[in-house]
């Protein structure tokens, strides 16, 4: 969600106020559903306080795909531009308030402001900067093993290390919690390195 930029963007702060009596303001608690993989997204998604996670059903599992905090924006994309069914959940995993901006006035904002000065260029690097860190996680789920991924975790964002619970994290790198303890050991004994 654009708001996200907001401090990357001072001007974005009238468009704030503008449209802050048109979405919802929700204080969930933890483990609380924002939307069931299979339906159609119909709301853009800001995060004031907490942490969310997007996670899709392997067989029977769940596997985390990302984690969003504060300030951050999210939707199901894909859903929510083309109408289809949300390949993957959103859901709370921390107490959190999040407002919710229906797709009709997402659009409406997205039209008022490509009248600003320099908004196509603002998008662009917001897009950009989006495509980018999910293009490194995609290739280094490839070309790493769990052990560089952790490590990676841990050097770039240890935020996630120090609030999300270790089974998500391990459903993220794509290991049983008992192979992230093992990892985790073996750091703790130095012999984890990058």
């Amino acid at each position: 969600m654009i708001f996200q930029f907001q401090k990357q963007f001072p001007h974005l702060n009238s468009y704030w106020d503008r449209y802050l009596p048109l979405q919802k303001r929700l204080e969930m608690p933890a483990r609380t559903k924002v939307l069931d993989e299979g339906i159609i997204s119909q709301y853009a998604i800001y995060i004031e306080k907490g942490c969310l996670r997007t996670y899709f059903n392997n067989n029977g599992k769940e596997t985390t795909v990302q984690f969003f905090f504060e300030e951050e924006g999210l939707s199901s994309l894909d859903s929510f531009i083309n109408n289809i069914p949300s390949p993957y959940t959103i859901e709370t995993i921390e107490p959190s308030v999040v407002y919710l901006l229906s797709k009709k006035h997402a659009i409406q904002l997205l039209e008022e402001l490509t009248h600003e000065k320099d908004f196509v260029m603002m998008f662009m690097k917001i897009t950009a900067r989006r495509l980018t860190h999910y293009s490194g996680e995609f290739i280094s789920f490839i070309r790493d093993t769990p052990e560089q991924r952790y490590l990676r975790l841990l050097n770039e964002r240890p935020h996630i290390i120090q609030r999300v619970s270790q089974r998500y994290i391990a459903s993220y790198l794509g290991v049983s919690t008992v192979h992230l303890s093992r990892i985790k050991s073996k750091l703790a004994k130095g012999n984890l390195h990058f």
